[in-house]
């Protein structure tokens, strides 16, 4: 039982190891411990953002403008969607191959709902949903139940979504989405008062946590970080936040007209990231998926349910999947044999490998996939910028992938060493 209460905790590097009472200097050492321990949690996700954006503003000015901002949230948005339910299946330390073309059909089954079938949005959303949900439950009951690595089930599941969304489009017709709401996911913004609003309730909300986190602690007396730390983050994440906000409300078009708010993308990926942060970090069920992801045969002597954590990540996975193609539909205004095609799995699953999560399973956050996804985007349309050719774009794409599976193996080594 011991063995299992050890993995059921959250990953280390979110439980501060010094009492606030040490003061920041104590808590700044004790930080740089456990980046020498191999602990780095986002740290080269963050720095490599930082490095990139750098590198391309001064190769070309036109990176850093407010209209190609907006874009890059904008197209890394189905990417980060995909990506975030794939964190669930890597936690396991598994894979969900099939991840791209799942969110290619659920993307064909919203189309046809709109075009062919007259049901409404909302109804749409909930059959791709439903269908993502669906092939979840398969993939994770061939997984789990049946026994077959997830390796081989996802890579025929592959093949098979691709003919799936070839026969649902007629061998390749392009099925175009005039539904207001489904465009407007993408392609609208939010009003500059809206903006200000969301950039309030971002703030408020983590200083809240913040504040929540301290207080629950004392209680339990659990060491807690000082808090200028907290003060640190909340204000850190206030100043980007109030940026943001400030560089999206400038006018985009000011030739065409008047374009200017934060992209209606930006709240629903805020509001799924929170979601799915609770439900990892504060839920029973949560606690579950890093236990079963760090030690499945010692979860299982504890009495947790593995085949269930197992189906439900991949379930999770796939709605994931199905939210990825919803919002690729809105920015592509269509549907074709391409969505969810050529590089959107490879590029889903190096986001969450990019942004921190371990591909052995029982380390990761939700918050990877966003730090990840806006890392690769920001490298594709850096290149673009910079009219690099197609072959250097994937050699510099692979290498940074291969840079972060290389920097989660070499810090998990050094992990293990420092015990």
């Amino acid at each position: 039982m011991s063995a299992v209460t050890a993995t059921s905790k959250a990953p280390a590097e979110r439980v501060p190891a010094t009492d606030e009472k040490a003061g920041v200097w104590s808590y700044t050492k004790d930080y740089g411990r456990r980046l020498r321990g191999g602990d780095l949690g986002s740290l080269p996700a963050v720095g490599g953002l930082l490095v990139l954006c750098v590198v391309f503003s001064i190769a070309r000015p036109r990176f850093f403008t407010p209209i190609n901002f907006a874009n890059l949230l904008t197209q890394a948005a189905p990417l980060m969607m995909i990506a975030m339910g794939l964190v669930f299946v890597l936690l396991l330390g598994e894979i969900d191959l099939s991840a791209g073309f799942a969110s290619g059909v659920c993307a064909a089954i919203l189309a046809k709902s709109l075009a062919e079938w007259g049901m409404p949005w909302y109804v749409a959303i909930l059959m791709a949903i439903a269908t993502g949900i669906v092939i979840g439950a398969i993939i994770g009951f061939l997984v789990a139940k049946i026994g077959i690595p997830s390796f081989v089930v996802t890579l025929a599941g592959f093949l098979v979504f691709q003919g799936v969304v070839l026969t649902l489009l007629k061998q390749g017709t392009n099925i175009s989405i005039r539904d207001t709401v489904i465009l407007g996911i993408q392609k609208s913004n939010m009003s500059p008062l809206l903006g200000w609003g969301f950039a309030a309730i971002v703030i408020l909300g983590y200083a809240g946590v913040q504040l929540y986190s301290l207080v629950n602690r004392r209680k339990r007396g659990l060491a807690t970080a000082p808090w200028q730390i907290m003060a640190l983050r909340v204000g850190g994440l206030a100043a980007l936040t109030i940026y943001a906000v400030d560089t999206l409300n400038v006018n985009r078009a000011p030739v065409f007209g008047e374009v200017r708010g934060v992209p209606n993308v930006v709240p629903v990926i805020a509001s799924i990231l929170v979601i799915w942060t609770f439900v990892l970090r504060r839920t029973k069920f949560g606690r579950h998926i890093y236990a079963v992801g760090g030690n499945r045969e010692a979860a299982r002597r504890a009495g947790i349910n593995v085949d269930f954590i197992r189906i439900s990540a991949f379930v999770i996975c796939s709605a994931m999947a199905a939210v990825g193609g919803i919002v690729a539909a809105s920015e592509a205004a269509s549907v074709d044999p391409n969505t969810g095609g050529s590089n959107v799995l490879l590029y889903a699953v190096g986001a969450a490998v990019i942004g921190g999560t371990s591909l052995f399973g029982g380390k990761g956050r939700v918050i990877d996939a966003v730090l990840g996804g806006l890392v690769i985007q920001v490298i594709i349309n850096g290149m673009g910028l910079v009219d690099w050719p197609a072959g250097v774009k994937y050699i510099i794409t692979g290498g940074v992938l291969l840079l972060a599976a290389s920097v989660d193996a070499l810090t998990r080594r050094r992990a293990a060493a420092s015990r």
